[in-house]
């Protein structure tokens, strides 16, 4: 695929960034275009490499090395198609994925990666330029009705695919705008919402329908919901955060880190917020070392924060691969966001122990630092190194500790929908729940992940609800297969 020496001639280029002094100015997307020239290149270091473990560590299965031929052979449309017949939103994928293909990419054993996430960008957005990209009416309805619960990458991934194949499919949000995650709780400057928009519009003219501001479980009951659809997807994604219940947590000043984004979001949508957390003229911690505490370093430089400092539990992970870490495992290995690149500072391997005070107001956050342990089981814990206490001068903490599971309070109340150990909803290796009719995808019944595997589970879902209305074998397509539908 590419050019069989490419990888030799061309060294890896990402797109390229605006000038971190710049875009901290605005909420505008950071990164600029490559010329058409440099894009070929890069598709052109995509290897012959025979087997592509690219595809295999690709959640979707998207079929990579087909479209990075395309591009090196100035094929855009070709490419456009490859890459439409797997995933159905690689304006999204393309910003905000981590790449697990990247990580398994076989040039990646000795070398860089090729930048396929970046490729994936460039092919939707030419797509989108000269109108290649099209709507999939379906030719015949099947008179089935289907309410897909939770507006994320999964329900609106299930939501197109159900439509397509013929269903009659609406959309619920709680929240008053479409989106889920995608909307509040991914700056802008990493996704620009009319990039949303402009994928809703597709569809709603498909026949998508939407209905924003309905919570199911309050506005609308789930029995009520069930006795109105012939099927229900739970994409509620994992609403949950994980909080630290530390001495001082009760003080102002606090706050979760999807709090802090969704106020940040509706003011950049034009929103009047009351009571805005604002990072501006202070000493910001963030907790979390992951995507969303990234995401709260970016949003306080931009907020105009004195200082910004990020905290992680885990150690510093190293430069390159360890053995026990080996290709085409995702790897464990230094990375520094785009936010992160912005300024500030992090620490690693750093325990927080209680948070002090002043008239109610956050002022201190006391630390140690730690190395972790293994037991004879091989957990892991972590052991305080004595003496290493310190203390941080704050006036704003951002908790970015990740996701714990779903809010499904209201499911298994009124549905009594089961629940596995971690609280997320259970479901069959068909993403079936205990509910005949009910089903669930994405965060809701996997837990806290990417973005990558909540579309391909709600086409997933999508294709086991479609089998079982139908009463026949599934039409829609399986992981890495083209699309069935659209007159293709």
């Amino acid at each position: 695929m590419g050019k069989s020496t490419g990888f030799k001639e061309w060294s890896r280029k990402g797109a390229p960034r605006r000038a971190a002094k710049l875009r901290i100015l605005d909420w505008n997307e950071i990164y600029l275009d490559r010329t058409e020239e440099q894009s070929r290149a890069q598709g052109g270091r995509c290897m012959d490499c025979g087997i592509p473990f690219c595809q295999q560590g690709c959640p979707l299965g998207n079929r990579i090395p087909d479209w990075n031929d395309y591009i090196y052979r100035d094929r855009w449309q070709e490419a456009h198609r490859a890459l439409e017949s797997t995933n159905n939103f690689p304006e999204f994928t393309g910003r905000l994925c981590p790449a697990p293909c990247e990580g398994a990419c076989v040039l990646a054993i000795n070398d860089d990666a090729v930048t396929i996430e970046q490729i994936e960008r460039e092919i939707i957005e030419r797509a989108f330029k000269e109108g290649w990209v099209e709507l999939h009416v379906p030719k015949e309805t099947t008179g089935k009705s289907v309410a897909v619960v939770g507006s994320g990458p999964a329900g609106m991934a299930a939501a197109q695919q159900l439509r397509r194949a013929g269903h009659d499919v609406t959309l619920y949000e709680r929240d008053d705008r479409i989106g889920g995650l995608l909307r509040y709780g991914i700056p802008d400057f990493k996704l620009e919402k009319h990039i949303i928009d402009r994928r809703l519009e597709l569809m709603s003219a498909e026949g998508v329908k939407f209905k924003p501001g309905v919570e199911v479980g309050k506005d609308v009951s789930w029995t009520d919901l069930q006795a109105q659809h012939d099927a229900i997807a739970i994409t509620i994604g994992a609403q949950k955060a994980r909080d630290l219940p530390i001495p001082g947590r009760d003080l102002g000043g606090i706050h979760l880190a999807m709090h802090y984004l969704t106020q940040q979001n509706r003011t950049v949508a034009g929103d009047d917020v009351p009571g805005k957390i604002d990072a501006r003229g202070k000493r910001v911690v963030v907790l979390g070392g992951g995507d969303t505490g990234s995401d709260c370093v970016g949003t306080a430089h931009r907020q105009g924060a004195t200082s910004v400092t990020q905290i992680e539990l885990l150690p510093a992970p190293p430069d390159g691969r360890e053995s026990a870490n080996p290709w085409p495992q995702w790897p464990m290995i230094m990375r520094t966001s785009s936010s992160q690149e912005e300024g500030g500072q992090r620490e690693f391997a750093v325990m927080t122990k209680r948070f002090g005070g002043v008239d109610g107001q956050v002022k201190q956050m006391h630390a140690i630092r730690v190395h972790p342990e293994h037991d004879e089981r091989g957990g892991m814990r972590f052991a305080e190194v004595p003496g290493s206490e310190f203390i941080i001068e704050v006036d704003l903490v951002i908790l970015a500790l990740g996701f714990v599971s779903p809010v499904t309070d209201s499911i298994v109340a009124q549905l009594g929908a089961a629940t596995d150990g971690r609280g997320n909803l259970k479901v069959d290796k068909e993403f079936r729940t205990s509910v005949p009719g009910v089903y669930a995808a994405g965060d809701a019944s996997r837990g806290a992940s990417l973005i990558v595997w909540a579309i391909s589970d709600g086409r997933e879902a999508a294709r086991t609800i479609d089998a079982d209305l139908t009463a026949a074998r599934a039409r829609l397509p399986t992981r890495g297969a083209n699309y069935a539908f659209g007159g293709r």
